[in-house]
């Protein structure tokens, strides 16, 4: 029996995916695996049953991967199962930076209890709500992978040229691109000539501050930014400074911060992305999948801790091994009865799928210098 605790409301659609041999709720005990959305682990006692966590999103900061990584507990989340949510709520960002709707709506919610005038001051009073089409305007899309494709894809449909950049765009991901689309080297070439940018890249050291002074100064005079990625990927304090200069039109961001609420030129939207039910469903049913192909196969997909292994099965016993350090030859060297082995690592940490022809040599992997944790399938 196979003990999933879940963290926040998980879409029974995923749920039900996990059959007779689970045991799901929020408030189960010793847990083989977990299924998490928003909540943070980062001050939860990982139990020694623990082996899986499964993030029914993109994001992954909630969880202490490195944490996990160290007590072999494989951290998945489910690219591209939200993308479609992300991709419309960034086009209506996109339309909304430009047409002043949301200034409209406010200002039409003052002319209440002006009776059989209403109409005639909401259209003279129409005019201080004049906005760009974003027809024929260039879009700069900062990160092609699940989301920005789709986006990217959105706009060509709706007119725009787009152009965009990404340092590991797959070949894969290349091919799905609408071929008006142009990818550009660096990031520089992208904001320099877009009227607007949208960024969809991960938070990391190398990706914070992304949009800061420096870069707002060599994009066009009136651009409007789009962030639905990641607090932390935009510098607030730069960008509130470039709209009081009439640099910056309009920032659009569903991260809300202190610093930019009720600011002038800023819309700021709660974090609804994934917010709608076939997203939650669709992240619900990778999660769970991904994780019933670990427990009960061995296989990793989409772990953003270990590395993805999949292998079919070839002998009586399957031995799931995490470990750290290149030590690949001394585990498969401990196993008597080997059949076929898949290796692979990511960073320091890695994960070796071994299928033998009996469960006798476990001691011998547990004891190998760097095997963090070794768990056998019959």
């Amino acid at each position: 029996m196979y003990n999933v605790l879940t963290l926040n409301k998980i879409s029974p659609k995923g749920t039900s995916r996990l059959g007779a041999d689970y045991n799901v709720g929020d408030a189960v005990e010793n847990p083989t695996a977990v299924m998490v959305r928003s909540a943070s682990m980062h001050d939860m006692d990982m139990p020694e049953s623990l082996l899986a966590i499964a993030r029914c999103g993109a994001g992954t900061n909630n969880i202490p991967k490195d944490v996990c990584a160290d007590k072999g507990i494989v951290v998945f989340n489910t690219p591209g199962a939200n993308a479609n949510a992300v991709k419309e709520l960034v086009l209506a960002g996109l339309l909304l930076s430009s047409r002043k709707v949301v200034e409209g709506i406010e200002w039409a919610k003052t002319l209440k209890g002006n009776g059989d005038a209403v109409g005639k001051m909401a259209e003279k009073g129409k005019g201080q709500f004049v906005g760009p089409e974003i027809l024929g305007k260039t879009l700069g899309v900062v990160g092609l992978g699940a989301i920005g494709i789709l986006v990217a894809n959105s706009a060509a449909a709706l007119g725009m040229k787009v152009v965009g950049y990404d340092p590991f765009l797959s070949v894969n991901n290349a091919l799905k691109l609408d071929p008006s689309i142009t990818v550009y080297p660096t990031v520089d070439d992208v904001i320099t000539q877009s009227d607007y940018v949208t960024i969809h890249v991960p938070l990391l050291p190398d990706t914070k501050d992304l949009i800061d002074a420096e870069a707002i100064a060599k994009m066009k005079d009136g651009v409007r930014i789009l962030n639905f990625s990641r607090d932390g990927l935009v510098n607030c304090a730069a960008v509130l400074e470039a709209i009081k200069s009439g640099k910056v039109s309009k920032y659009v961001t569903d991260f809300a911060t202190d610093d930019v609420l009720a600011e002038d030129g800023v819309i700021c939207l709660p974090h609804l992305g994934a917010s709608t039910p076939e997203s939650e469903e669709n992240c619900a049913v990778m999660a769970a999948d991904q994780i019933m192909e670990y427990l009960e196969r061995g296989n990793i997909v989409n772990s953003v801790n270990y590395p993805n292994v999949t292998m079919a099965k070839s002998g009586a016993v399957r031995y799931c091994v995490l470990f750290k350090g290149d030590i690949v030859k001394d585990i498969t060297a401990a196993v008597s009865t080997l059949k076929a082995v898949e290796a692979k690592t990511r960073g320091d940490f890695g994960y070796a799928i071994v299928d033998a022809d009996d469960d006798a040599s476990v001691s011998a992997l547990e004891a190998v210098d760097g095997v963090i944790k070794v768990r056998v399938i019959k």
